[in-house]
């Protein structure tokens, strides 16, 4: 695909101060759209919980910085070694490859530490994370399918999608793939209508973003099977990935969740 879109010189007289060049990477570029876009559809969903567009910039700051370490760190830790042999894949890597669960675990703590810090209900605003956070990982998604990393095993299929680019993140180059990330925008968006055809008729307050980590967890799991990254990570020789071991671990904390909130 395109992850760089394009490269600009930076003049000559700024160059002491700035690099040579500055470029432009198609999953930057989609992070940052979605992140408008998310911002603009929370606030007007936070109007009544008394959260202002200056105190929600302020939380979004916060869980940018938790979704990047968090994300970033599990992305490295999934092939520890391999970047260890060769440091320099770090700065290729830097232009996609996050980990959505290392992301969810660093973020939701602070979110919940900054709701308690302001004396916001945490459990209504969560329900409103349930419908902006598959927008936001929709986006991102793109951009991962752009920059070709989280891409699937070779597809022998007419919906096989082949990375020719020399900057592309995908393993395989100029061989069609399972376009695990369209994939998982299917998975994000069916979850963001069924969230937003509940959310009138809920039984409980964090409900929403209980049934939105269910549903992605069993939705990743199956979109795991046509994972061709191998980079990943696997447990039990090869049994689970990652991701899918996590999965069952998000649905059992839920369940506990579920019956815990439906009985207060």
């Amino acid at each position: 695909m395109y992850p760089k879109l394009l490269t600009i010189s930076i003049p000559e007289f700024l160059q002491g101060f700035l690099p040579a060049s500055f470029t432009l990477h198609s999953y930057g570029l989609m992070i940052a759209l979605g992140v408008i876009v998310t911002f603009y559809v929370i606030l007007n969903l936070v109007k009544d919980m008394g959260i202002n567009s200056d105190q929600l910039s302020e939380l979004f700051i916060w869980a940018i910085v938790s979704a990047f370490v968090g994300g970033k760190l599990f992305f490295f830790l999934e092939d520890i070694q391999r970047y260890l042999d060769d440091p320099s894949l770090i700065a290729n890597a830097m232009s996609g490859g996050f980990v959505f669960y290392g992301s969810l675990i660093f973020t939701v703590p602070t979110i919940i530490f900054w709701l308690r810090k302001k004396k916001v209900s945490v459990r209504p605003f969560m329900d409103v994370l349930a419908i902006g956070g598959p927008i936001l990982h929709s986006f991102g998604r793109v951009g991962c399918f752009l920059a070709g990393c989280c891409h699937g095993k070779v597809c022998d299929s007419w919906i096989g999608v082949t990375f020719s680019h020399p900057d592309t993140l995908a393993d395989f180059k100029d061989v069609p793939l399972y376009p695990t990330q369209l994939f998982d925008i299917g998975v994000n968006l069916f979850i963001l209508l069924v969230v937003v055809l509940i959310r009138k008729r809920k039984q409980f307050e964090g409900q929403l973003f209980l049934i939105y980590l269910m549903l992605y967890a069993v939705g990743r799991s199956i979109v795991e099977i046509y994972r061709g990254d191998d980079a990943r990570g696997f447990l039990f020789d090869g049994l689970l990935s990652h991701s899918q071991a996590i999965a069952i671990v998000v649905l059992v904390i839920c369940g506990l969740f579920w019956r815990k909130w439906r009985m207060n």
